[in-house]
Formats: structure tokens, sequence, C-alpha cells
């Protein structure tokens, strides 16, 4: 079968590989109809994220299911179907807590896509067929009236946005009226997933960024938005923010923009040492969140949060599949592959 290889920077090739079958009863095997670039696919493609050569690409996408073993029965051939990019079994301590990242029955950091970064290398969604050790544990059914190409980021970016938001639902609704505020620094799309999902529960959203094609698709979704540089710039706190840029500097802005108590979820990955100001977090008490977010265990909440929101302003590119090579090196923003 094809897939999709990374071949060095700023090039991608179609590669030749067997094609997978089933060897154990919980497996599926999937035919991926819309692949999502990653936040990550995009600083790869542009060598902000030095990777070897020769792994197969994409990790976020919808699929359809073409065969399964015989202890498969949450899904069935014909079905579509979202696949998260973590594998997880679904069974172990880790699994049943809900920290499906972490799942102890494969090794750490297990996934689809990313091969030099993954314990376990699932292979790429830009492939011909991609193969699902546990069905049962991974798929979720995709929603009757869903645009595949909406929702294909549902296996890592659309999670990873919500995550900044969605845990504290409760917490935004126990509030005054006035203070159901959050705010996003952003720059990846993540950050515009998270305002998708702060407008789904009927908060308000500031959004912060300098990009003005983000700032109207921020707008779209649901946010006022802001154009300038810091998060910190507002006249009040908040009690949630979300940062997604990974720049050091306006990490500490979004920590110093979360009001006392507050909550401040950063999703950025930071190879060098970050100082964080641990005095002034302690003297106000802010929380803050960071690691990787475990897609498949909140999946359904997230599916179900957004099941009425469009998502679709968030795609800036549709592309054909055939075209992935040529197309793939240049992606600035979210972009979906179809058959």
């Amino acid at each position: 079968m094809q897939q999709l290889m990374y071949a060095e920077v700023g090039r991608y090739a179609w590669g030749e590989a067997p094609e997978p079958e089933l060897t154990a009863p919980e497996q599926a095997l999937v035919r991926p109809i819309a692949v999502a670039c990653c936040d990550l696919d995009v600083a790869v493609a542009q060598g902000r994220l030095p990777m070897p050569p020769g792994h197969a690409v994409g990790h976020e996408g919808v699929a359809e299911v073409v065969a399964v073993g015989d202890a498969v029965r949450g899904v069935g051939v014909g079905d579509r179907v979202i696949v998260p990019f973590q594998i997880n079994c679904g069974q172990c301590r880790a699994c049943r807590r809900g920290v499906s990242a972490s799942c102890e029955a494969v090794p750490l950091m297990a996934m689809y896509g990313m091969a030099p970064l993954a314990g376990l290398d699932g292979g790429g969604f830009m492939a011909d067929l991609v193969l699902v050790p546990f069905a049962d544990a991974m798929l979720v059914p995709v929603p009757a009236d869903a645009d595949p190409v909406a929702i294909a980021s549902m296996s890592d970016n659309i999670p990873d946005g919500w995550r900044g938001v969605g845990p504290y639902r409760a917490e935004l609704a126990a509030l005054d009226p006035a203070d159901r505020r959050v705010l996003v620094s952003g720059r990846l799309s993540i950050g515009l997933y998270a305002v998708a999902s702060a407008a789904a529960l009927g908060v308000h959203v500031d959004y912060v960024d300098t990009d003005p094609d983000r700032l109207a698709i921020a707008e779209k979704l649901g946010a006022v938005v802001h154009d300038r540089d810091k998060p910190d710039k507002a006249t009040e706190p908040y009690p949630v923010t979300v940062h997604t840029t990974a720049e050091p500097d306006l990490l500490a802005a979004a920590l110093r923009a979360t009001w006392p108590d507050g909550v401040c979820t950063d999703t950025g990955i930071y190879p060098q040492p970050v100082e964080l100001g641990l005095l002034a977090m302690y003297t106000r008490g802010v929380r803050f969140v960071t690691g990787r977010v475990n897609a498949r265990a909140v999946l359904p909440e997230v599916v179900e949060l957004l099941a009425g929101q469009d998502l679709s302003p968030a795609v800036v590119r549709v592309v054909a599949w055939d075209d992935a090579p040529s197309v793939w090196p240049t992606m600035t923003g979210k972009t979906v592959f179809v058959r």
C-alpha cells in the first residue's frame, strides 16, 4: 500500500509499505477518508521541529472501518469513526482512570504519525489502510450529521483545545454571569478550538493574536478578538486562561492574566528550560496545567459539547488526497486532505 513519508524539510513523497492485517480479535482496519495536519505537522514541515526522515505522517483523521476482529463489538464494517492519535488499550489502570495518553499496555507516547517521538509507532494516517490495535477502546463513531472535514482534528487538536476550557465548565457556571470569561492566547489551531469550546459552553471568550487570518477565524468561532501581542494587557484578569503559543514570555503574560485561584492551561511543548515565576503564582494561588491531552478519554464529552458547533472556519484549506506530497510541505494552517 502507499503512505505519505517525510523525506526531509520541504519534501514528502508516497512510499510503499506492507498492507496491515488483522492479527488479533480486538483489532480493526480503517481507511482514512479525511486527514488533517496537526500543529506539530506544520512545525515539522517548516523545519521548526527537527525530525529525522523516513517516517509515515498524519495522526488526525476520520476513517471508514473496512475490517474488524471477532471480538470487536463497538463498530462494524462501513462505520465512520474518529481515530484518536494515541494508542491505548482501554483496560489498564491508566486507561480506567482516564489517562489514556499514558496507557500501561503500550510504550509511553505510543501514537500514529510521529514515529521519532513514539514509544510505539502506529504508522501514519496518510495511508491506504491503518491498523487499530484496540478497536473498541479507541474508535469513536462519527455523529451522523457531522462533516468529516470539519471534525478531522478530533483525533488531537480539537480535544487539546477543549481541555483548556471544558474541564472547568462547572467552575465557570458557578461564577457570577459577568465573571464567566475565558482568555485564549493564540498562534495555533489549538487556540481556535479552545475558542470553539468556550463558545459552546456559552461563556464570554476573548482571543488574543496578531495574525489577521486567525483573528478572523476566532471571531467566526465565537470570540471577541484582540489584535495585540500580549494576553495580559486586558483590564480585568480571567478565571480561565488558555495559552498555546509555546513562547515563554507569552506564557508568563497568560499567567499574569489569570485571576487569583484561577487556572491557566498551557498546551505548548518547551524543549528549553522555562522560568515560571512560582512565587507570584503561589502568592495568587494560580493553578497551572500542562501535559499531553488524554484524547480518547475525553472524546465522548468533546463530541457531545461541540455537536452543534460549526468548526469548519478553523480549516483553512481542503486538498485532494493525491496532491498531498506537494501540499504537505507548504502548510501554514489547518489543512485537510480528502479522498
